[in-house]
């Protein structure tokens, strides 16, 4: 199988592509420019959500989830059951206000919090849970909600990578449902999340917690805007080839330059930065996201995987059996994720390792029991594949046959889709 090549240059399919336009970019630099009531813009925003009054805009789901474990102040030592598999960041700031996360397995068919590994991790400390939707996917609730209410804990949904542009803002039962927008999220507004609580006390104790922060600058935002555009334009085929070509030939790793450069809250300064409210420029930029984005972008990814599911059925994929997907992302397992990797870069697929930070959550010292499998086995094997709206049948094509050159190469087959993957 021969790679598109531009003269001599492999021509590389971008691991996936910002959601958001160049027209939307020149919007936010205008808005960047102009002095405006934030509360006004806070509430209209709010108010479109979901028009309850039980809505509040954040800087980004960490900022969220911050100022929401500062405004409930549980004991020191007290515990959240969280999702195994999720964002690193996420259990940072529990540890940062004195909470134990508990990990909580996943079935690797459907990716959903398992009812047995919540039962097991339950103790007199648990406060709440924590369920994060992944790559697209989204678990059932209802027996999560079932078994928070039998024990009386909080439900808090990360819904991050589960936003659809439909109408689903999580589910109606539970205690706090969070939405990012941020830089590689759909819909982005490069920043941007809104939680909604089931209980307006609740969601006015986080609001006044949250006003004792700083307000992020015009200015921040304003450079924010002009890495993203770069990043926008990068991202057409001609030109990212040439950028991965440069980096190779520099010995520069371009995975880790990208990975490094949509990290929106890096270094020692983290909690100085998701501790701020945001600016009316983000908040223009976020109103316009939400009413004139176009979900024929995501009916577009969603085909693009379906063809892929379709061409590619021997493919081992975690949330196979998700009844309801948006693929965010495309992940796949396989045994040599790393070696998959470079073979696949080679020959002008750019998949990656690290396009969504996963981390798996390790149990305390002396509950080692809990410790998460399921999850473990899936993070060891997982790479993301550049399949998303912007791929063609044609690429999907490319793909397989450089799937199977691989596996000619190597004598072993790619993971096979059934449950003996996972034992």
């Amino acid at each position: 199988m021969r790679a598109l090549r531009s003269g001599n240059r492999i021509v590389v399919i971008p691991r996936k592509h910002l959601d958001i336009g160049l027209t939307d970019l020149i919007y936010a630099v205008a808005s960047c420019l102009k002095r405006e009531d934030r509360h006004a813009i806070e509430r209209r925003i709010e108010t479109l959500w979901t028009g309850d009054g039980n809505s509040l805009v954040c800087l980004s789901v960490r900022s969220g989830f911050d100022a929401l474990l500062g405004a409930l102040n549980w004991p020191q030592g007290s515990e959240v059951q969280v999702s195994a598999l999720t964002i690193g960041d996420m259990p940072r700031i529990a540890e940062a206000h004195g909470i134990v996360p508990i990990p909580v397995d996943l079935d690797p068919g459907d990716l959903s919090v398992s009812v047995d590994s919540l039962r097991r991790a339950l103790s007199p400390r648990t406060k709440a849970i924590l369920v994060a939707h992944l790559f697209g996917s989204r678990m059932p609730m209802e027996p999560i909600l079932e078994f928070a209410k039998t024990h009386g804990l909080l439900v808090i949904e990360d819904c991050a990578q589960a936003y659809a542009a439909d109408d689903y803002r999580g589910d109606r039962e539970s205690d706090v449902s969070l939405f990012s927008f941020g830089a590689i999220k759909t819909a982005s507004a490069l920043q941007g999340a809104i939680l909604h609580f089931r209980d307006s006390s609740l969601k006015q104790k986080v609001q006044l917690h949250q006003d004792e922060w700083p307000v992020q600058t015009q200015r921040h935002f304003l450079a924010r805007v002009a890495k993203y555009a770069l990043l926008v334009i990068l991202a057409h085929r001609p030109i990212y080839s040439l950028f991965v070509s440069i980096c190779r030939f520099a010995g520069v790793d371009h995975d880790r330059l990208i990975a490094n450069s949509v990290r929106g809250f890096a270094g020692a300064d983290f909690f100085r930065l998701i501790r701020r409210r945001t600016c009316p420029a983000l908040l223009n930029l976020l109103e316009r996201r939400l009413t004139r984005y176009e979900r024929r972008e995501i009916i577009e990814r969603i085909a693009s995987a379906r063809l892929a599911n379709r061409l590619l059925p021997w493919l081992k994929r975690p949330g196979d059996q998700a009844k309801d997907h948006s693929y965010w992302l495309y992940p796949v397992l396989h045994d040599d994720p790393d070696e998959l990797t470079e073979f696949l870069r080679c020959h002008g697929f750019d998949a990656t390792r690290g396009a969504s930070s996963m981390y798996v959550v390790e149990p305390p010292p002396d509950r080692p029991e809990l410790r998460a499998a399921n999850a473990q086995r899936i993070c060891n094997r997982l790479l993301y594949l550049p399949v998303h709206s912007r791929t063609s049948r044609r690429d999907n094509q490319r793909l397989i046959h450089c799937l199977r050159q691989f596996e000619a190469i190597h004598g072993h087959k790619i993971a096979e889709p059934t449950t003996a993957a996972f034992t």
